[in-house]
């Protein structure tokens, strides 16, 4: 399927049916973090990216199989608040399905009244906040020059005053660039009058897009949560229930037989695999976490098996 991917297992949302609107890494942000590698189509240009009629499509042949996710999720491979057909795309996955719909955006274009109301069907949104102040929001998300940090951060506030469905704040720190006092304590003030249920913090787990950026210690991520306050928690791993989603374990070990006969990109897992690229990175993941296969970084990301 060219739109729809999964169920891949999500640490937050437990198994997740995604849904891409947009061409691989197009975004408004080239974040120094990012799992899917470098921003390809730097933009903030909304427009119908990829056919929603198509979209449907897959969805609605994915949902008769067998068993049944935890969530719809619109993410994939870029910024889905720039598919022009988001708000078709919510309104007739509710019609498609009783499965809650979540919406993972990195809030940039949340000021987009017109967004703030493509959005006011999705059952959840989990808009991204990594940085308060302009030379780290700079630094950390490398925005496009039409992204003003000031319009987000207002478009995030109105946002979380009009929505009535369930929203989480994710924040994802990086060593050395948005973990210091100063930043803490900005972002602190911000999200201080934000009605949002959760806030959660994150950090680098998944091999990035620029070798230097590096991981929190968990005792640094237990202080900034406690600072942060009562509803701030940390993404921890998977923990939803294990069963044969598309015979994990058999594509995982085909990902490892493939790497262990020569380090591949993502994009070269994908094309020899036949997966979609946001669902190689899943996989990627786990092995990466599980200590099987690992990053090797040259003018790209390359991964091979740990003891190859």
């Amino acid at each position: 399927m060219s739109y729809v991917f999964g169920p891949v297992p999500s640490r937050r949302l437990g198994w997740s049916l995604g849904v891409d609107l947009v061409p691989f890494k197009t975004c408004s942000y080239d974040c120094i973090y990012c799992q899917l590698g470098r921003t390809t189509l730097h933009t903030v240009q909304r427009r119908e990216y990829v056919p929603v009629a198509a979209i449907l499509q897959e969805v609605e042949t994915k949902l008769k199989e067998n068993p049944t996710p935890d969530y719809i999720t619109v993410s994939g491979s870029g910024e889905p608040t720039l598919n022009a057909g988001l708000g078709r795309v919510i309104r007739d996955l509710k019609k498609l399905t009783s499965l809650p719909v979540a919406v993972l955006t990195n809030g940039s274009l949340l000021y987009d009244q017109n967004i703030q109301e493509e959005l006011a069907a999705a059952d959840l949104v989990i808009p991204s906040l990594d940085a308060v102040t302009v030379s780290v929001f700079e630094r950390v998300n490398r925005p496009c020059g039409q992204v003003s940090l000031e319009q987000a951060i207002k478009g995030l506030k109105d946002f979380a005053g009009g929505f009535r469905g369930r929203l989480w704040i994710e924040i994802m720190l990086v060593r050395g660039f948005n973990d210091g006092d100063e930043e803490i304590t900005a972002l602190t003030a911000v999200l201080k009058d934000l009605p949002a249920e959760k806030i959660q913090l994150n950090t680098v787990t998944r091999p990035p897009v620029e070798s230097f950026a590096r991981p929190l210690e968990r005792e640094q991520m237990e202080r900034i949560a406690a600072r942060l306050g009562n509803r701030t928690e940390i993404v921890g791993q998977f923990a939803g229930k294990v069963y044969g989603y598309g015979n994990q374990q058999d594509i995982e070990r085909e990902i490892v037989a493939l790497l262990g006969r020569r380090p591949c990109t993502l994009t070269e897992i994908a094309f020899l695999t036949g997966l979609h690229q946001t669902e190689v990175t899943k996989y990627i993941g786990h092995l990466v976490e599980a200590g099987f296969v690992q990053p090797i970084y040259q003018e790209k990301v390359y991964y091979r098996v740990l003891d190859a």
